[in-house]
């Protein structure tokens, strides 16, 4: 199998990108010369010096060497750690025009995106043994993205993303979203924050050495859903994502003891006394050690990992509410 490009989605519906070539680029046939280069958004167009254009492609010579900066990517979107960092990224750069500004879309070889990946969800100077398996289960969830999309375009059907009774609206928010790229750069889908942390053979080692291997079930490429963090104990997957039972992807505790009994989390005393205390997990851990080696520099800002506490007033969780379900529900009590 021929390796496959990914288009990935970088900086989204902005009123204008500024960004750097390294290495000469072309766009439609012309070389452009490394340097720095400004886009705005303009009469429902890009503007790049004096041209106004619907798309942009700026094609590489060379896929895996030849690179480009794009400036103040925002990272953890929406989350307390969000912030603006400037990326280098390999491959192709394409601009296109979305939802009133301009979105920066990143076309990279498959093997080449999962290197950033691992680097990106985890720290580079994690063990072999972590970087490989996250390689797999990485690579593993991506083909099995592009696969569900190619499945979804034959038969000219949506994804289910909604289910509306009498009493109740069932809403699932998964990388559907996304209509002119495979993933986005962020949280929402994959951590892929270019070649900026990679910085260790041993990552590049990691995918190399996996190269091509991914998870399959009943001769399908998995679905393989992870996480760093957690309350102790996964979710079934159809409870989550979208209505499709996975049988690989069922409720468990987040440990390896084959004695340990997970207690049934729908009941709301069990629900409650899980919370409040603090059962073993692989994520109950507070070892500085372990946490340096396998999490980026952001992520260590974070202390509690495994047991929190926020307060909302009334008002504030009426407001977030509102916000993420588009619906007022009026005050709540």
């Amino acid at each position: 199998m021929k390796e496959p490009f990914i288009q990935v989605g970088i900086l989204l519906s902005q009123p204008g990108i500024d960004f750097s070539l390294s290495t000469p680029y072309r766009l439609n046939g012309k070389e452009i010369p490394p340097g720095d280069y400004s886009l705005v958004f303009s009469e429902g167009k890009i503007l790049f010096g004096k041209e106004l254009y619907d798309e942009m492609m700026f094609e590489p010579y060379e896929v895996h060497t030849d690179s480009f900066i794009l400036k103040e990517v925002i990272i953890g979107v929406n989350f307390h750690w969000e912030r603006k960092e400037d990326q280098r990224f390999l491959g192709g750069l394409k601009f296109i025009v979305e939802d009133n500004g301009i979105t920066a879309i990143n076309i990279v070889s498959l093997e080449d995106y999962l290197t950033s990946v691992i680097s990106s969800e985890m720290s580079a100077t994690s063990s072999e043994s972590l970087l490989k398996a996250h390689a797999v289960i990485s690579r593993s969830w991506l083909l099995a993205q592009v696969r569900k999309d190619k499945n979804i375009n034959n038969n000219r059907r949506k994804s289910t993303s909604q289910v509306c009774t009498e009493n109740e609206i069932i809403r699932w928010y998964d990388r559907e979203d996304h209509v002119h790229f495979d993933v986005c750069a962020d949280d929402h889908c994959q951590r892929y924050q270019g070649i900026t942390r990679q910085s260790t053979e041993l990552v590049k080692k990691a995918v190399e050495e996996t190269r091509g291997k991914v998870l399959v079930y009943e001769e399908a490429i998995c679905d393989t859903r992870f996480y760093k963090c957690c309350g102790g104990a996964t979710e079934t997957f159809e409870n989550v994502w979208e209505p499709i039972v996975h049988p690989y992807l069922q409720g468990k505790a987040d440990n390896m003891d084959d004695n340990f009994v997970l207690p049934d989390l729908t009941i709301e005393e069990e629900a409650e006394k899980w919370i409040r205390t603090s059962p073993p997990a692989f994520c109950n851990t507070q070892d500085m050690n372990v946490l340096k080696q396998v999490l980026n520099d952001y992520d260590q800002e974070t202390a509690d990992f495994y047991r929190w506490k926020v307060a909302y007033s009334q008002s504030e969780l009426a407001a977030i509410i509102n916000e993420r379900s588009g619906i007022d529900y009026g005050e709540i009590v």
